[in-house]
């Protein structure tokens, strides 16, 4: 069975304290983008329990790490029935970009696994094993606009519509580290607007650039200035409103239909216009 995993733009992120576990308190809204990689799963006749296997953009790293693989020997453990799979990963989406393409898989294997062979998961069992994996994990077991909290696991839907828009999606190719990302940010200078992000998203676009922000952002762009720059690229050639997604490296911009970004956008990296 094949399903196709898609990615996440984060419109505002705010980092709240440090929590006592290590983690930080964010909040966000999660917002789906339709663009995908291809996951498939089929039995398997070899003794090996899994066999995992990838093309499209390189995978970094030991398979044994991958979260498609993790998540099977997470749901392994309680359902020791699961038979022998090959699993195949087509990836699209480019990791360490603030997309969260790696959680959407582990997420949508977690799904396809309980469909092939009747595991019977509700949602909210789904929800908690996706935890298990990753902080946005969750979001893709859901996959429909959402207000997180905590870690990015605890997640309320919401109404958000972006039909009218075309997103102009530019990486740079840079892999931003979470974990220095969120080093570097001071919380005390993290953002105080007392509108909350609901609020925010609900007034026009064009009222975003002032009020919707990306925590991550300030402390990102003295390291990387290229990211910053490829944001004001993006203003420049018309854009309603650009940020960056989690903690990067990806940029994303949204242009009204009725004013389309240039095709010819001349920022020499991967960029990906996606109507919405």
């Amino acid at each position: 069975m094949l399903v196709f995993p898609d990615c996440k733009i984060n419109l505002g992120l705010r980092i709240l304290d440090r929590r006592a576990d290590g983690y930080h308190n964010i909040e966000t809204i999660f917002y789906p983008l339709p663009f995908n990689d291809a996951l498939e799963i089929i039995l398997s006749d070899n003794k090996d329990f899994l066999i995992f296997s990838n093309s499209g953009l390189p995978v970094n790293g030991d398979s044994a790490d991958n979260l498609c693989v993790k998540a099977y020997w997470l749901l392994k453990k309680d359902f020791p029935e699961l038979p022998c799979i090959q699993m195949h990963l087509h990836k699209c989406i480019p990791m360490g970009a603030g997309l969260g393409g790696g959680s959407a898989d582990a997420a949508f294997t977690l799904q396809l696994l309980n469909k092939l062979f009747s595991l019977n998961l509700s949602v909210s069992q789904l929800i908690a094993y996706a935890t298990h994996l990753g902080s946005d994990c969750a979001f893709f077991i859901i996959n429909t606009p959402c207000m997180a909290t905590g870690r990015g696991e605890l997640l309320e839907p919401v109404t958000a519509d972006l039909s009218g828009y075309i997103l102009a999606l530019v990486n740079p190719g840079i892999h931003v580290s979470t974990g220095e990302a969120f080093s570097a940010v001071p919380l005390h200078q993290a953002t105080s607007n007392p509108l909350s992000l609901v609020e925010i998203i609900n007034q026009p676009v064009n009222t975003w650039q002032k009020f919707l922000v990306n925590d991550f952002e300030e402390s990102v762009f003295k390291t990387y200035p290229l990211i910053k720059d490829i944001k004001e690229r993006l203003y420049q050639v018309g854009a309603v409103y650009a940020a960056m997604s989690g903690s990067g490296s990806s940029v994303f911009a949204l242009f009204s239909k009725k004013n389309p970004p240039s095709t010819n956008i001349t920022l020499p990296f991967f960029v990906k216009l996606i109507p919405l």
